[in-house]
């Protein structure tokens, strides 16, 4: 049997009915600076060092964490992640487990915190059951990438009723129709996908960032954080000058991958991460 939808928080988020996300680029807004918004996926190389990894980000700099459900058939990844995903599954990584880690990591640290999932995962923990554990544990926001935004209705739904942001991707490939449907549904923030194909880091962004952003700005006051691509310091100050976020999933998660369980080197890139994105030096 479903859980029925708790209505009201842990009190451990979500001060004043906010979420935590909303109030993260409120503050950033405020001080004229930018999200930084780093991607690990959870599990890898276990459970125990996600949780170290997230307080490490957060200690070097970070916004928002983006914490990847590991999954099988990860189609919209490249090789680091995927690899990442394997490790995870490797060590039975899952998602009662996630959340277990989340309520955990809540009794340390108020940092926002976005699970992007497959929509199978879901499907199988089932809708509600989902987002009621969204909400006990402490999770700010969702990311789906493989649910196309036609479908979305339920999800958005039980977002709204229980505070949680379904953030929705935009590809440069969007029409203007479709990406009005994204603005429209999606709450946190939009995510601009900066280059078709699977995640994976570029040498060089695509030329057409500035433009496509222009035009989502155009249609939402909703901040727009870039993902898919961004692998250094020059290349996240130059995004954070035209967005307001800027993710970086691959070029961390590499890190992780060859660090043997020393994360020195991802505490170092991520503190410079966060200083180009922030503006400082």
């Amino acid at each position: 049997m479903n859980p029925a939808l708790p209505n009201k928080g842990t009190g451990r988020e979500r001060k004043g009915g906010v979420n935590r996300i909303d109030r993260t680029f409120k503050r950033l807004k405020a001080k004229r600076s930018k999200a930084f918004i780093p991607y690990i996926t959870a599990g890898d190389p276990d459970l125990a060092s996600t949780g170290r990894l997230v307080l490490d980000l957060e200690k070097s700099g970070a916004d928002i964490i983006e914490l990847g459900i590991p999954f099988s058939d990860p189609i919209a990844d490249g090789p680091t992640i995927q690899a990442a995903s394997y490790r995870a599954l490797s060590k039975k990584a899952n998602l009662v487990k996630i959340f277990s880690l989340v309520e955990k990591l809540r009794k340390d640290t108020e940092i926002p915190l976005v699970f992007m999932t497959y929509y199978n995962p879901i499907l199988k923990y089932g809708l509600i059951n989902f987002f009621a554990s969204c909400k006990r544990a402490g999770v700010d926001g969702v990311i789906v990438p493989d649910l196309p935004v036609e479908e979305s209705g339920e999800l958005v739904r039980l977002g709204k009723k229980t505070g949680i942001s379904t953030i929705f991707l935009v590809a440069p490939t969007s029409t203007k129709d479709r990406i009005k449907e994204i603005v429209k549904r999606s709450s946190g923030f939009v995510y601009y996908v900066s280059s078709t194909g699977v995640t994976g880091t570029r040498r060089n962004l695509p030329a057409d960032i500035v433009k496509n952003i222009r035009l989502i700005r155009s249609m939402t006051s909703k901040p727009v954080a870039v993902g898919f691509g961004v692998s250094d310091a020059k290349q996240a100050a130059a995004v954070s000058r035209i967005s307001d976020g800027v993710i970086v999933g691959s070029a961390i998660v590499k890190i992780i991958g060859n660090g043997g369980g020393s994360f020195t080197g991802v505490k170092r890139f991520a503190a410079g991460l966060a200083g180009a994105i922030h503006g400082r030096k």
